[in-house]
Parts: C-alpha cells; sequence; structure tokens
C-alpha cells in the first residue's frame, strides 16, 4: 500500500512539473526554468573557458583572446557581458590613455572555477576515446 501511494505521489508531481526522484527533486518546480538557463550559461564551452583561464587574475580582452583559441570577437563580448550580468566576472574600465579593461573572477565565479577545470580535465583525459566512439558511431551509420 505504501508503494501505490509513492506511486501517486510521483505521477502527481510529475504531472505538477516537478520531479519526484533524482537530483531535480528537490528543486521547486517554479526555479526548474531558471536553473536551465543558468546551466545553458555556465555550461557553455566559451563561459568554461573563460572562467578557467582567469583564474590566474585580472586579463585584458586581447589577452582573453589569446588564451581561448577560436573564440571570435563576439563570442568574446558576449559570453564576457553574460558572465558579468550573472555576477561571475567582473569588468574594470581605467581611466588612462589608451584606455585598459580587465576582467576578474568574482569570489562566485571563483566558487565555479574548480568545477569548471574539473569537467576541462575530464574532456582532455577521455578525448581520444570519445573521438574513437564518434568514429565507430559514423561508420555504423554509413
Amino acid at each position: 500500500m505504501e508503494r501505490a501511494g509513492e506511486a501517486a505521489t510521483a505521477v502527481a508531481g510529475e504531472a505538477a512539473g516537478t520531479a519526484a526522484i533524482g537530483p531535480c527533486a528537490a528543486i521547486p518546480a517554479e526555479h526548474m526554468a531558471f536553473i536551465r538557463e543558468v546551466l545553458d550559461r555556465v555550461g557553455d564551452k566559451w563561459s568554461l573557458l573563460l572562467i578557467a583561464v582567469l583564474e590566474s587574475g585580472p586579463l585584458r580582452y586581447t589577452d582573453l583572446q589569446r588564451q581561448v583559441p577560436g573564440i571570435s570577437q563576439r563570442m568574446l563580448s558576449l559570453t564576457l557581458r553574460q558572465l558579468q550580468q550573472d555576477g561571475l566576472i567582473s569588468r574594470a574600465a581605467y581611466a588612462e590613455v589608451p584606455p585598459r579593461v580587465e576582467y576578474t573572477l568574482t569570489s562566485l565565479g571563483r566558487g565555479l572555477h574548480e568545477i569548471v577545470t574539473s569537467l576541462i580535465g575530464w574532456a582532455a583525459d577521455h578525448h581520444d576515446e570519445i573521438r574513437a566512439n564518434r568514429d565507430r558511431a559514423a561508420t555504423v551509420k554509413s
């Protein structure tokens, strides 16, 4: 009888848009859309790489562009703006000639840094295995 009650609760939770079990179960349904947005932001490849390189200290725009190969000026500007809006980085503009702007991780961003570097390390460690799996899957499709 107890299992029937748990199953009914799970079904009711799913109908209401909440997870009955797992890591999402503790998150109120009204927070899920925002949490997905945050995960999209911090899970973006450019955000991950920028957070990783900013750990070394304040960097200027051109230094960031050099340390994150492949990022376009547009994507760098957009990603920096979004990370700043979320409070993960700060931007300091200095009234000098020529003008100087530096970006640094905030305490919130530093809290994310360890997670980001672990994820990047995992991707690097498993690069060959993942590439081989992709190649094998592409061969099967052909």
